[in-house]
């Protein structure tokens, strides 16, 4: 995530980040049927994908040069369904330690809160 674009997984359900900078990151996906579990509503892991991906997005660009992040922990909190239209995540850094940071994400769906994410990560050099 260096260069500041989804990659991999994320570039699977559609998340492009439309503002990272450091100790911040907005990412948007587009609802899509390939994205829905059989319940017609976006599965939640779509939801903890942008989370989690948002979280590095607003981490990576705090970072020394050298110095990489992963995850020690997500929690979230699943409030509504999502059917249609897009999610939007929003994602600050609230804690920068020296090892660690901390941070949430909230994520919506046409103004509503859908789902709100904590997250732990491992900041070390390789």
């Amino acid at each position: 995530m260096p260069s500041g674009t989804p990659q991999g997984f994320s570039d699977l359900v559609g998340l492009e980040f439309t503002d990272i900078e450091p100790g911040y990151s907005r990412g948007v996906v587009e609802v899509s049927d390939d994205l829905k579990n059989p319940h017609d509503v976006v599965h939640g892991a779509v939801l903890y994908a942008m989370a989690d991906t948002g979280m590095g997005g607003a981490l990576y660009p705090k970072l020394d040069e050298g110095q990489r992040c992963a995850t020690i922990e997500v929690k979230i909190s699943y409030f509504e369904p999502v059917r249609s239209g897009d999610v939007i995540c929003e994602t600050d850094l609230l804690r920068d330690g020296k090892s660690v940071a901390y941070l949430e994400s909230e994520l919506r769906n046409d103004g509503t809160v859908v789902a709100r994410a904590s997250g732990s990560y491992s900041v070390f050099t390789p």
